[in-house]
């Protein structure tokens, strides 16, 4: 009786696929769609790259009690750091055959304020931040815009990695204290529309404000290929520019994740 039923509802299911679902439609819809589904969801992946650093560097901050004993002195983040900094590094490498060129110019010791042009998602950054932190043992500070810091998680990253929502004042102090700074000016107003890798600075000329007080020399850096790697929508651009200028919020959606050549 079981295994009648079971040969009913096969040829029921069947017969409904023949007579009401069209095969060659539904897989030349899902062709062309593939494309379009694979560039939204690749973003993704960085997001989900943010958080499991974000995970490494709570199960670092939950157990160091139990490990600060097994250093001597330092920072306590310095092993988290390098752990998150590998992971970054490897998906650069992977992904990206992500290489710096220049990377000379940065000192051993003393401060300088780098200066880059804001791609869509800043990812080049992350991978520089790992080629310093391995080549030269330095940790590079950077500045985020205000609506990251209320990001849920983001804020163990801003702790550990030094991320500040910059004034004149506090990126000044940063650097008189001998340590790196990365600024973009453009911020995220030139992430969601800059279209042709031309910079969108505006009026803002907080960095040389900054480069004055504190007495240090400027990096300027660029980034080949980031605006191949990851895109803004150019469609509806006046409306999300009128929502940015309401919120400050970054509402332009983003696409890609596309495995191209970055070089720094």
């Amino acid at each position: 009786m079981e295994e009648y039923l079971l040969i009913q509802m096969k040829d029921y299911i069947y017969q409904y696929l023949v007579n009401y679902i069209d095969i060659d439609f539904t897989l030349w819809l899902s062709w062309l769609l593939m494309p379009l589904i694979i560039t939204f969801v690749l973003p993704l992946v960085i997001v989900i790259l943010l958080y499991i650093s974000a995970l490494i560097l709570y199960t670092y901050k939950l157990h160091w009690n139990h490990v600060r004993n097994t250093f001597d002195r330092g920072d306590k983040w310095g092993a988290a750091r390098k752990a998150v900094a590998a992971l970054w590094d490897s998906h650069g490498w992977l992904w990206h055959g992500y290489d710096v060129q220049g990377l000379e110019h940065i000192q051993e010791v003393g401060p300088a304020l780098i200066i880059y042009y804001h791609g869509a998602i800043p990812i080049d950054v992350y991978y520089f931040m790992t080629k310093v932190l391995f080549s030269k043992n330095r940790l590079v500070h950077t500045v985020a815009d205000y609506f990251l810091f209320n990001i849920p998680g983001f804020s163990i990253i801003a702790e550990s990695m030094k991320v500040i929502p910059g004034t004149i004042q506090s990126c000044a102090s940063v650097l008189k204290e001998g340590n790196l700074l990365a600024i973009a000016p453009g911020g995220v107003y030139e992430s969601q529309f800059s279209h042709n890798y031309n910079l969108m600075w505006k009026k803002r000329l907080g960095f040389a404000k900054v480069a004055l007080e504190a007495q240090v020399p400027i990096i300027p850096m660029f980034t080949e290929n980031i605006r191949e790697a990851f895109r803004t929508v150019a469609v509806g651009r006046r409306f999300f520019l009128k929502l940015y200028a309401l919120t400050k919020f970054p509402f332009s959606p983003i696409y890609g994740g596309f495995p191209v050549k970055m070089i720094t």
